[in-house]
């Protein structure tokens, strides 16, 4: 006789009092087999899923926290090649101030000593510190840039230098003398006559003694006039830059011969324009 591989159960469909009602429902093994294999099967595929979540989540956190530091990171680039950008804007300022006062910075070879505490080393920390210091040097840089822009530093022509400031005999003969009020510059006609130091025109034209001049205000009662001049290619109420073309060197007015009559005033009285420039003029 075959064993039998079903499954009994036996269930009370209804009682009472007299009588009860017993219902048998039988199972077989490889039902409940299959059952509990796709029960295993799909907790298996749940615990799969749910580990795959979980990964895809650790990797999405990852993801944000690798793009968070490339962004800091591209942040802290920007902030590096400002403050290079500023550092060069600083050395160009400096080597303008230097060009505008004639003086060449030299670099001796020096060994340099360093030292001191050890702290921690805060990169966006020393970044806003060092801008924030260039900053200034920047600002204090422009500042003198622009006083000394406004002041007679270069000589308007290069030439030779005949007739100075002060007394002197006439040139025109008879033996007498005579008060000069500014500097002669002997040089070829039509050289280009340059603004010693930045500053607005404020006559360009002719006056008696000098010829076709150009006078340019610098600020603060500080004027410097240019005589003499064959030509003139600026206009009243013009801006000019120290170094920018005015005219061209002649001999018109009271002249003997090409070359340029520079002038310094202060308060229109005429001061010795040789403390203003360089000691030669090339």
């Amino acid at each position: 006789m075959s064993s039998d591989d079903r499954f009994y159960a036996f269930i009370v469909a209804r009682t009472s009092r007299s009588s009860s009602r017993v219902r048998r429902i039988s199972l077989h093994k490889r039902w409940v087999k299959a059952c509990l294999y796709a029960i295993a099967v799909l907790m298996g595929v749940a615990a799969y899923g749910i580990y795959g979540l979980t990964q895809q989540a650790i990797h999405l956190r990852v993801a944000e926290e690798n793009e968070r530091l490339r962004a800091e990171n591209e942040k802290q680039r920007q902030q590096l090649n400002t403050l290079n950008q500023r550092v060069d804007a600083v050395e160009n300022v400096t080597r303008r101030l230097a060009e505008t006062a004639g003086v060449e910075r030299e670099q001796q070879a020096v060994q340099r000593g360093a030292g001191g505490p050890e702290l921690p080393f805060d990169v966006a920390g020393a970044i806003e510190y060092r801008t924030k210091h260039i900053e200034q040097d920047l600002r204090t840089y422009e500042a003198v840039l622009r006083a000394r822009a406004m002041t007679p530093s270069i000589w308007p022509v290069s030439g030779e230098l005949t007739d100075g400031f002060g007394g002197r005999s006439n040139p025109f003969g008879g033996g007498s003398f005579e008060f000069h009020t500014g500097q002669d510059i002997a040089t070829l006609w039509g050289t280009p006559v340059s603004a010693a130091a930045t500053g607005k025109v404020i006559f360009a034209g002719w006056q008696n003694g000098y010829g076709q001049i150009v006078i340019v205000d610098h600020g603060g009662g500080l004027t410097t006039r240019y005589g003499h001049l064959s030509h003139v290619d600026v206009v009243e109420g013009q801006k000019v830059a120290r170094g920018e073309m005015l005219g061209r060197v002649g001999s018109t007015g009271r002249s003997t011969g090409p070359h340029l009559h520079y002038e310094v005033r202060i308060n229109d009285e005429p001061v010795n324009p040789k403390q203003y420039l360089p000691h030669n003029t090339d």
